[in-house]
């Protein structure tokens, strides 16, 4: 059984769907995170994103892949483990720009349709359930309003002992990124026809595991 789950920035589409996915057994995909490799590939490239013929040159070249050990996903750059540079503020930007671009895009989808063939997946992205795994067995858009989003980002930068832009500036940063996702002329965030709409704003995290568990069958 495949398992798509679709949202903007911030919904918490990547602590449910690995709670969903150890739950059933089934491996977990954060497609985010590989565009925040190839995003953290161009920063450290210190390219202009703006250069679509220099942007698409540098992501020919970064070679991204998906490893998992236990139950956690590893995003591997050109050979080194980056989960521990792909979450700030700068990078998820950066991610936000680059999945705008339809080479980069197209190379990554292909990865992520191999991996689903290969094995049960509870896969999180936005583009899952319409372009990704569209034949996907459950279907999910999961949202919460910008200021729950931006709250549990504050949340996050604090429970690591990170300094934290201002609620309103995030709020901002969210809506803007929601926009670019939305707008976007290659595969942009919308919910698949099919797609179960839920929105976590009031709802506890076990509450929205239990409701994808149940749309699954259990």
């Amino acid at each position: 059984m495949n398992i798509a789950i679709d949202g903007p920035a911030g919904a918490g589409k990547s602590t449910i769907a690995k709670l969903v996915a150890k739950e059933l057994g089934n491996i977990y995909v954060d497609t985010g995170a590989m565009y925040r490799a190839i995003g953290l590939h161009v920063l450290r490239s210190g390219i202009d994103p703006d250069d679509t013929k220099l942007l698409e040159a540098a992501a020919d070249k970064a070679d991204v892949t998906i490893r998992h050990i236990g139950d956690e996903q590893h995003v591997i750059l050109n050979g080194e483990d980056v989960n521990g540079f792909i979450r700030n503020e700068k990078v998820s930007q950066m991610a936000s720009i680059v999945s705008a671009n339809g080479f980069i895009r197209r190379k990554l989808v292909r990865l992520q349709q191999a991996m689903a063939k290969e094995t049960a997946v509870v896969m999180d992205g936005r583009d899952i359930g319409t372009v990704v795994l569209p034949d996907a067995d459950v279907k999910v858009y999961l949202t919460a309003s910008s200021r729950v989003r931006a709250e549990r980002r504050m949340k996050d930068y604090l429970g690591k002992g990170q300094e934290s832009p201002s609620l309103e500036e995030l709020i901002r940063e969210i809506e803007e990124r929601d926009e670019r996702d939305m707008t976007r002329e290659e595969s942009p965030l919308r919910q698949a026809e099919d797609a179960v709409l839920i929105d976590s704003s009031d709802m506890t995290i076990d509450e929205v595991v239990g409701a994808i568990l149940k749309l699954a069958g259990r």
